[in-house]
């Protein structure tokens, strides 16, 4: 039996949506043999594994592979952790050490982004147009499609494709690092169904994304 938090990472202001996440946070009662197929039977984004609270170090699963960095995940992570006393400044995922901060109710990590998946980055017209998706076009398996909402203001509408994983992803942290990254300025971002997402670059290659995270359940999870 271990002990599974279910969370919701990047929700929006009224704590509505975000894109739902599993963490054990005693990865140790998981053997890692057995960890790609409990987070496939989960079925969500990213189901994440802590095997060492106090020094951060963690590992990510989809229900179809292990990922070295996401961002949903580890803002989700280091808020639980600082929720039961055990907050760190540091997260170290297999791509390496992921800075944490918090500001108000907000959870911010920070990476390069080179670790994110290979989001294909492509803007639309307009923010009618990303609504508009209903799939993506045949050879397209990991497309970020953004519009600006009010460029000024630096607003952006997003949604997010992992067609051979997860389908529809509701919001999407790594790919916010690499637009805040590629763009070199801060947005804020609302994903999916009524997720909101704030980033901001760091420079050299790196950015930080941050957001609300909500604790939904709190449950033992038969192995």
């Amino acid at each position: 039996m271990a002990t599974l938090h279910i969370l919701r990472v990047f929700s929006g202001e009224d704590g509505e949506w975000g894109n739902p996440l599993g963490v054990f946070l005693d990865g140790g009662e998981v053997p890692e043999g057995s960890r790609q197929a409990v987070a496939t039977e989960l079925g969500y984004s990213e189901t994440v594994f802590v095997d060492d609270r106090e020094r951060g170090e963690c590992r990510i699963f989809t229900p179809g592979m292990e990922l070295d960095f996401a961002g949903h995940p580890t803002v989700g992570t280091a808020w639980l952790l600082a929720r039961e006393g055990q907050p760190v400044d540091v997260l170290r995922p297999p791509a390496g050490e992921v800075a944490v901060r918090h500001e108000g109710e907000l959870t911010f990590v920070a990476a390069r982004a080179e670790w994110s998946p290979p989001w294909e980055l492509e803007q639309l017209p307009g923010p009618a147009a990303v609504d508009e998706i209903e799939s993506p076009p045949p050879g397209q398996l990991l497309p970020f499609y953004w519009a600006w909402q009010d460029e000024g203001a630096g607003l952006v509408r997003a949604r997010c494709f992992s067609i051979e994983d997860i389908g529809e992803d509701e919001a999407t942290g790594s790919a916010a690092i690499m637009l805040s990254a590629q763009l070199d300025r801060a947005v804020t971002i609302h994903q999916g169904r009524g997720s909101l997402l704030h980033a901001a670059p760091l420079g050299e290659g790196r950015a930080e994304v941050g957001g609300h995270v909500v604790l939904d359940e709190v449950r033992d999870y038969s192995l």
